[in-house]
């Protein structure tokens, strides 16, 4: 019996950091001879306009780091965090836990990148392994034993083997499939903006918990950072719509004045918060990544450090089995993938929702028993070595590529 004949090996739909790394993960393990079409309408061949940052893991990094992308990129080394719990009207905002930022010595167990560059510096590696970039959605899909076809949005329609689903949180191809999703609204928004200050951050990230959620302080390269300032919703609207002075104001009074004068650059804006699992990661030919199969709290800054280790897994199974002449769409390869990311994203999600609730509240009692946790933590080397490492991505049953192995 004949071969099928197949347009493509891989569909993807989703031209973020998570769909553009698995595209060139595989092209790079796998040859000319495989391909792979992305398909985003918000290609565009260069910068995005993102302005946002995100926490890169030290696991993500060796990811990027063996994709050939992380020199092409500025980054700035998380060296130390410190976490704070205090009111918003305290004085004095006492630190109980202290992290060392480094895994080994002289690796950081995180960076800092500008979401803009990272992106572009993945669509030219893509472009570069010959990665099929199509302008526009993925508009359907019908499957058949052999394939699955992908109607794109010009309106043709492409054979594949796989169909992967990197279309966020909001993702047309998991609800075409028919796959729930489980979670829940926090009732919060995250505010994210950038940062001017006049004095050198030394590479410091800060979490203060505050009664409405975490204010997050993230290093940029320069005299810049990162916020990630959580508030109820309603707030988070009004404080984001507020004019520059007043803004500037609140900002102020939660930043405090450590970082001498400061200054809000760029765009703010406001995310909802929630938590949403998919009930399955997979479908007939079909897989979900990132945040189309997840979505948790940015608590712990793990939520694109989650995608990417959903990419890592996937492409060590698509790449075993395609070696050994094995269906890289069939349900045994897709399985795969499900066993090593799922119970890891429930346990992530469960960690994540227990402390937004735990830091997230006025009780007076849960904050002197939550102070007390900290300060035996930040007394238990072992311990906190164990939290770094598992922030950092590297425990576990760790994929080849997040190890900075090659496929």
């Amino acid at each position: 019996m004949a071969e099928p004949s197949h347009d493509r090996d891989v569909v993807i739909a989703g031209g973020g950091f998570v769909g553009l790394a698995l595209a060139i993960a595989l092209r790079q393990a796998l040859g000319a001879s495989f391909r792979v079409l992305l398909a985003d309408p918000a290609l565009a061949g260069g910068e995005n306009g993102d302005l946002r940052a995100s926490a890169i893991a030290a696991a993500a990094r060796r990811l990027f780091e063996t994709l050939g992308v992380w020199t092409e990129v500025e980054a700035q080394p998380i060296l130390d965090m410190v976490i704070t719990d205090s009111r918003l009207q305290d004085a004095v905002r006492p630190v109980f836990l202290t992290f060392a930022g480094e895994i080994e010595p002289g690796e950081p167990f995180a960076h800092m990148v500008e979401n803009g560059q990272l992106t572009a510096a993945l669509l030219r590696k893509a472009a570069a392994c010959g990665v099929t970039l199509q302008q526009g959605a993925v508009a359907g899909f019908a499957t058949a034993p052999d394939r699955i076809d992908v109607r794109l949005g010009d309106g043709r329609t492409v054979a594949a083997r796989l169909l992967v689903a990197a279309d966020g949180a909001r993702s047309r191809i998991r609800a075409q499939a028919g796959i729930a999703t489980h979670g829940w609204s926090y009732a919060q928004s995250a505010i994210v903006t950038t940062v001017r200050h006049e004095r050198e951050h030394h590479g410091r990230a800060e979490e203060h918990f505050l009664p409405s959620g975490p204010f997050a302080i993230l290093p940029l390269t320069g005299r810049r950072s990162s916020l990630v300032w959580t508030e109820a919703a309603a707030e988070a609207e009004r404080i984001v719509a507020l004019p520059d002075d007043l803004f500037h104001a609140e900002l102020e009074r939660r930043f405090g004045l450590h970082l001498g004068e400061i200054e809000a650059i760029g765009a703010r804006r406001a995310f909802p918060l929630g938590l949403f699992v998919a009930r399955s990661f997979i479908a007939d030919r079909l897989a979900l990544v990132g945040d189309a199969a997840h979505v948790i709290h940015p608590i712990a800054g793990q939520g694109l450090n989650m995608g990417l280790r959903d990419i890592a897994a996937l492409a060590e199974a698509i790449v075993d089995a395609a070696r050994l002449g094995l269906d890289i769409g069939g349900p045994e390869v897709l399985a795969r993938y499900q066993r090593w990311r799922r119970f890891d994203t429930m346990a992530m999600g469960v960690a994540t929702d227990g402390l937004n609730r735990l830091f997230s509240n006025q009780s007076d009692l849960l904050r002197v028993m939550r102070d007390v946790g900290l300060g035996i933590v930040d007394r238990l080397p072992a311990l906190k070595s164990f939290f770094i490492r598992e922030a950092a991505g590297l425990t576990g049953e760790v994929p080849k590529l997040l190890k900075g192995e090659a496929l």
